[in-house]
């Protein structure tokens, strides 16, 4: 065994511990493999963003705002790893898996996440709420939570009862002094949208102005975890354009924790029944292939972890397919060599001629896959429940890429490590079996 093969193998085997490693424990913040809505259950949702007031050329950047604070808004649910991406021009698509959440949480996530503060006026002869302005630097302007610091938080007075805390900025603090100097002893709605805020007691929050409101307020007459889920939203920001649910799917986790006890059962048996076969057929060059099969799974896995990537039953479709290729890619390998050994050449010559002849063969295979792949990803990308096609060609995608790896890099050092060794010169080994008296 050369020098250099030598290192590359022990490169090799700190990969493989590595992949083990980061598969069984915790690494890089990564718990746990994430399953999909399918396997594990939850909600897929999504959401159209109204653009007719964006800037042309503005698009892209007010969709990235409005995937920033929802991936804000989320937290307080409690939603581990949730994915949030960008479907088309103007959606977005939110898979929240493994997570119970309510019709109003739902509506929430697309709110505007702006409280508009109004004052009440009396017009022919009826009372009306109309958004409470002031001028500010010679401008009429509206007072909201847009001046609110992202300070927000909740605590509870001496007696007990909530409160929601929160202070203005400059501007926002001359707004409210007018406003609240004017208001004395009247009323001061609190809105998120056309629709008043409402307390735990389901009544419209207007509190009584007591006294000028300068530098800081507090919101009470909320739950506790009504008024919790609203700071942090008020703190994770405001929506940049409105959003509208046009598509929701509530998946069961049933289904799919029968399917991936299944498929675990079957695809034990499937690689067993390949393994058998090829260190039957194909003698110490199969049971090598093994080896570098294993390793293969321990690397995809390892990914997967790592990336992250989020398992569907798709995604494990595409990824027994990709198994099929690794394989697939020896089989090529392993036939080229038998022709060089037969030829007469040494186990080192068969193997440099058997990889190089069949890596353009697996080359070529695995570049159409790819770019099939991207196609599936990108037609999965643009249609509302595309997430199974997009987990397919992920999955299959990073599963070709590694078994070409393992085929080329993996089995080729692993068959290496023989060349100059005593079973060197048994090339029966080497070769598949042919049957007696052939």
């Amino acid at each position: 065994m050369s020098g250099r093969n030598a290192l590359i193998f022990l490169i090799l085997l700190a990969l493989f511990v590595f992949s083990v490693c980061a598969i069984i424990y915790p690494m890089f913040g990564r718990e746990e493999i994430h399953l999909g809505l399918d396997l594990k259950g939850g909600l897929h949702l999504v959401y159209q963003a109204d653009m007719s007031n964006v800037e042309a050329g503005q698009e892209t950047s007010v969709i990235e705002g409005v995937i920033a604070v929802i991936q804000n808004r989320i937290n307080p649910l409690g939603v581990t790893e949730p994915n949030i991406e960008r479907m088309g021009a103007d959606q977005i698509v939110v898979e929240l898996p493994g997570a119970s959440v309510t019709d109003i949480q739902k509506e929430r996530i697309g709110r505007t996440a702006l409280l508009e503060f109004r004052e009440q006026v009396t017009e022919n002869d009826e009372e009306k709420w109309v958004p409470a302005t002031a001028k500010v630097n010679g401008q009429e302007k509206a007072l909201t939570s847009s001046y609110f610091k992202t300070n927000t938080y909740v605590t509870r007075d001496n007696l007990g009862r909530i409160l929601l805390v929160f202070e203005w900025n400059e501007e926002g603090s001359k707004l409210s002094e007018a406003i609240t100097t004017r208001l004395i002893d009247k009323p001061l709605g609190i809105f998120e949208g056309d629709e008043p805020l409402r307390g735990d007691d389901g009544q419209p929050i207007a509190p009584i102005v007591r006294a000028v409101i300068t530098t800081s307020g507090q919101i009470e007459g909320l739950s506790l975890k009504e008024a919790t889920e609203l700071s942090k939203q008020l703190n994770a920001g405001r929506l940049p354009v409105p959003l509208e649910l046009v598509y929701e799917e509530n998946v069961s986790p049933v289904v799919g924790a029968d399917f991936v006890s299944l498929s675990l059962k079957a695809g034990l048996i499937g690689v067993i029944l390949v393994m058998l076969f090829m260190t039957a057929y194909y003698r110490l060059s199969g049971f090598l292939a093994n080896l570098a099969l294993i390793f293969y799974g321990a690397l995809s896995m390892a990914i997967f972890k790592l990336i992250p990537v989020t398992l569907t039953l798709a995604g494990i479709g595409g990824f027994v397919v990709s198994i099929g290729m690794a394989v697939d890619a020896n089989v090529l390998i392993f036939e080229r060599m038998k022709e060089e050994l037969r030829a007469g050449r040494t186990l080192g010559a068969a193997i440099d001629a058997g990889f190089s002849r069949a890596w353009t063969a697996i080359r070529d295979s695995n570049i159409t896959t790819f770019i099939a792949c991207i196609i599936l990803y990108i037609v999965g990308s643009n249609i509302a429940a595309g997430a199974p096609v997009k987990g397919f060609a992920l999955t299959l995608f990073i599963g070709v890429a590694v078994s070409m790896f393992t085929a080329i890099i993996v089995t080729r050092t692993l068959l290496r490590l023989f060349v100059g060794g005593f079973l060197a010169n048994k090339t029966s080994l080497f070769s598949p079996y042919v049957g007696k008296g052939k």
